[in-house]
């Protein structure tokens, strides 16, 4: 692929530049498939609001208008003025259900306007536009009065707004910070320019594709948030280590070789390392989708697009480019880069400082740093997880404000159980007369609100029937938690339970949560133990070495534990609050430790295929393994480290964003970045590979033969048939 693009250059960048347009127009036109409510269904939760739909007594989307004094108690004539404007305007939207009776608070200060939409819950969010605009149309006309409005579907809404302007944050401030890295490393900005177009342009198609990719696998409005954050960071960095590669050949070349030929060079070591990390990505990212999850699924999804889009750019319009314009980009650092004489790389003494220790100490250097990793790694023994509520979203959205003034003076709306009874109509009377009785028992618990009058609504063929029962607490608080196990494990086996042949199930806030941990704590040892295999097969087949393989899969543990460490002591605690602008809910995001870790094993078989492969050329030379680390670390140290700031750089942007599960992602990815590149690449691999010496390489057939032959004319690329 790459000899063909560099031999025929402006047909691969055209190509390149119609692909981009291809995939983003249409994308256009296809639109994003977003997933519905019932994607999202899990385990007991999940069936309650399948039996409830069955019956068509899903609960409906609401939204709730307060209207309130600027100050003391609210005006009633005021009030009932706008309460009747609010009333008629609402009444006449097509998005409408129904609008109830105002309810005023028990302290007089506002009162309360319920308004149910039509269609389900999730996909409310789309259509709250004119709701919004009518709540502000009666707020403009009454000055005198506040009045503004909440609910899921425009509390959503506010998050979807806030992750888009995130998202333009994060990229005002990529962006520069990574140019600047890479005019560092080159001191060219030809050469720092041509990495992050192509990362922009691979990231442009990816949303594309991901667009198209939605009518299979739904899109649950991550896609496009992890397609940036991957599809930067794989795309200059794959860029970068072609680059690099480019340059030392075009070097030892000394003007002797066609520029084509060069680019071919770097494609058979650099290029196929880049394929081989690029593919351990995609592997281990689709263990993602064993979760069963929508939301894992759309990660999965729209990582696995960046990386391969990333992939193809890297070994077609790059190489085109690079055979156009390759002697142009930074001349004199290209000829520093390598010496051309002796062929032998001049890495400079910051990296060949970095490596000594490992090479010359190699076993105090190891128990240093796996002290260090390990001690790093110890605070992950008390993670906690959590599904973030309503209690974690961003006080800058109004919606949320709003909605923390409600349940202030409605506490009954911080949670509300959804009870949903499955039996054979002939027992409709049965089913009732038992969720009235649970109703009444439910009145005496202080978990719950208290209210007998709860009347169960029965579907039109009386085979459905469903109770919703309040409760005043916040949905993260012990006392709904518990609310929700009396319910399931006392009051609705006394009751519901009783009845012949019924299926009872709950749902709500309080059970989807639940149930949703307890559904990826199910999955999440197949999905590990997937990781782990893949992981391993895929070294083995790239570099022909059990050890090898072994090595890689205990140093990516060690990555992913030392980071998880770090993020139980920064976000789940409270002395970096300040620091890094967030409230800690004393938990960390359920879906964070889970897709950190399967994306860092797969970002991890970055540095280690590049570092490894360096190792292995030497080795394949007929260099002795403890010279061949030397070699191979030193050389590949200044890569690796350029890489990894860049990356660095892109995940630690996140941490400036409002969500706090994106900060906890964005900090978690930025801090195993690190610690890999720095510590586990540099200092703690190359002391292994040290001590074990040939042993490292077992059972490598192609490694026999070198060590066979004094030297080998040519240098076998990552990936050679052994």
């Amino acid at each position: 692929m790459a000899g063909w693009s560099a031999t025929h250059p402006w047909r691969a960048i055209a190509a390149w530049f119609v692909f981009v347009v291809l995939c983003l127009g249409t994308g256009s036109l296809a639109g994003t498939h977003s997933a519905t409510s019932a994607d999202y269904r899990v385990g007991e939760a999940g069936r309650a609001e399948a039996i409830a739909a069955e019956g068509n007594l899903a609960r409906r989307p609401i939204e709730r208008v307060l209207i309130e004094s600027r100050s003391g108690p609210v005006d009633g004539p005021a009030a009932d003025r706008a309460v009747r404007d609010l009333t008629s305007r609402m009444r006449a939207l097509p998005e409408v259900d129904r609008v109830e009776a105002p309810v005023r608070s028990e302290d007089g200060t506002l009162v309360m306007v319920a308004i149910t939409m039509k269609g389900e819950e999730l996909a409310a969010k789309r259509h709250i536009g004119p709701l919004v605009e009518q709540t502000a149309a009666v707020q403009a006309a009454n000055p005198g009065l506040l009045i503004t409005e909440t609910g899921r579907p425009s509390m959503s809404q506010g998050l979807d707004t806030q992750r888009g302007d995130d998202l333009f944050l994060s990229e005002m401030i990529t962006l520069p910070v990574t140019l600047a890295v890479l005019l560092l490393v080159f001191g060219s900005v030809l050469a720092a320019g041509v990495p992050l177009l192509l990362a922009l342009s691979s990231i442009a198609a990816s949303m594309g594709l991901a667009a198209i990719a939605s009518h299979v696998l739904p899109d649950a409005g991550v896609g496009n948030s992890v397609i940036l954050l991957i599809g930067m960071a794989v795309g200059v960095d794959y860029s970068l280590f072609y680059l690099k590669r480019e340059r030392e050949e075009r070097a030892r070349a000394g003007g002797r070789v066609s520029p084509s030929a060069v680019v071919e060079l770097a494609a058979a070591t650099s290029g196929r390392a880049i394929v081989v990390s690029g593919l351990a990505v995609i592997v281990s990212t689709a263990c993602l989708y064993l979760a069963t999850d929508v939301i894992f699924s759309s990660l999965a999804t729209g990582t696995i697009i960046a990386v391969l889009v990333a992939m193809v750019s890297s070994l077609t319009v790059l190489p085109a480019i690079l055979a156009k314009v390759g002697d142009q980009v930074d001349r004199r650092r290209a000829r520093r880069a390598v010496h051309p004489a002796s062929g032998r790389q001049n890495t400079g003494r910051v990296w060949a400082a970095m490596s000594r220790p490992a090479t010359r100490h190699p076993v105090a250097t190891l128990l240093v740093a796996t002290t260090v990793m390990l001690a790093l790694a110890l605070p992950a023994l008390a993670l906690r997880l959590n599904v973030p509520g309503t209690d974690t979203f961003s006080r800058e959205i109004p919606a949320v404000r709003t909605w923390d003034r409600l349940t202030a003076a409605f506490p009954d709306l911080n949670v509300t159980h959804l009870v949903a009874v499955r039996a054979d109509p002939a027992h409709s009377g049965e089913v009732v007369s038992a969720l009235k009785d649970l109703a009444r028992r439910v009145e005496a618990d202080p978990r719950f609100a208290g209210d007998a009058a709860a009347e169960p609504k029965t579907s039109s063929d009386r085979g459905v029937s469903t109770l919703e029962l309040a409760v005043p607490f916040p949905a993260g608080s012990e006392q709904a938690q518990q609310s929700l196990q009396r319910l399931r494990s006392e009051y609705i086996p006394a009751t519901v339970g009783t009845v012949t042949g019924a299926e009872a199930a709950v749902s709500g806030d309080v059970a989807r949560d639940a149930d949703y941990v307890t559904h990826q704590n199910e999955k999440l040892p197949w999905v590990i133990g997937f990781l782990l295999l893949l992981t391993f097969l895929m070294t083995v087949a790239a570099f022909g070495s059990v050890v090898i393989g072994l090595l890689g899969v205990i140093l990516n543990l060690l990555s992913a534990g030392a980071a998880f460490g770090l993020l139980v002591v920064v976000f789940q605690y409270s002395w970096a609050e300040g620091l890094l602008d967030f409230t800690s809910t004393g938990f960390i995001g359920s879906r964070v430790p889970l897709f950190l870790f399967v994306i860092l094993f797969g970002l991890s078989m970055d540095y280690q295929v590049f570092v490894i492969s360096r190792i292995r050329e030497s080795a394949l030379r007929g260099v002795p393994t403890r010279e061949a680390v030397i070699e191979g670390t030193s050389g590949s140290a200044g890569v690796i480290t350029s890489a990894a700031v860049v990356m660095v750089s892109v995940f630690a942007a996140f941490v400036f964003l409002s969500l706090v599960e994106m900060k906890q992602m964005g900090f978690g990815l930025a801090v195993a970045v690190l610690l890999d590149a720095f510590v586990v690449r540099t200092m703690i691999l190359p002391s292994i590979m040290t001590l074990l010496g040939e042993a490292s390489w077992w059972p490598s057939r192609a490694m026999r033969r070198s060590r066979a032959v004094p030297a080998l004319a040519d240098v076998q690329p990552v990936g050679a048939a052994d």
